[in-house]
């Protein structure tokens, strides 16, 4: 078994959702989260702003100050931009199909498309009925 935890944009959640449900894997866990890459929350990288309105995402996000720098009076040169975070346990051959899934919907060419981590799971338990192993995860 495998973990998938992909941070994606905020827009390209409900596309997303629809490829993992078509690939018939429906099951995920969402949060909100927030954070930065190599531009440091800066979401032009470079480019001039108009430019970046006009790339295809539905949303645009200008990046925001922490909540956490906010609360704690950091500097608001702390910038963060708002992703979605999806988590998901599947088994070891269906990694790819997922991947392949999340990739197709979210890959912009552009700067702040995301990451996907995958890491090994040792052990699922259901709650509900006690199955345990891949059993759990199905």
């Amino acid at each position: 078994m495998k973990e998938i935890c992909a941070i994606i944009r905020r827009d390209k959640l409900p596309a997303t959702k629809e490829a993992l449900a078509e690939a018939g894997y429906p099951s995920l866990s969402i949060q909100s989260v927030e954070g930065r890459g190599k531009q440091r929350g800066e979401l032009f990288g470079g480019c001039d702003p108009d430019d970046y309105c006009q790339m295809e995402t539905s949303v645009k996000l200008r990046p925001t100050p922490s909540t956490y720098a906010l609360e704690h009076a950091l500097p608001k040169a702390a910038l963060f931009v708002p992703k979605r975070m999806l988590t998901m346990v599947v088994p070891d051959e269906a990694v790819k199909t997922v991947v392949d899934a999340i990739l197709a919907v979210n890959t912009t060419g552009t700067f702040g498309d995301g990451r996907i981590f995958v890491s090994p799971i040792e052990a699922a338990t259901r709650i509900r009925t006690g199955e345990a192993g891949t059993e759990a995860v199905a």
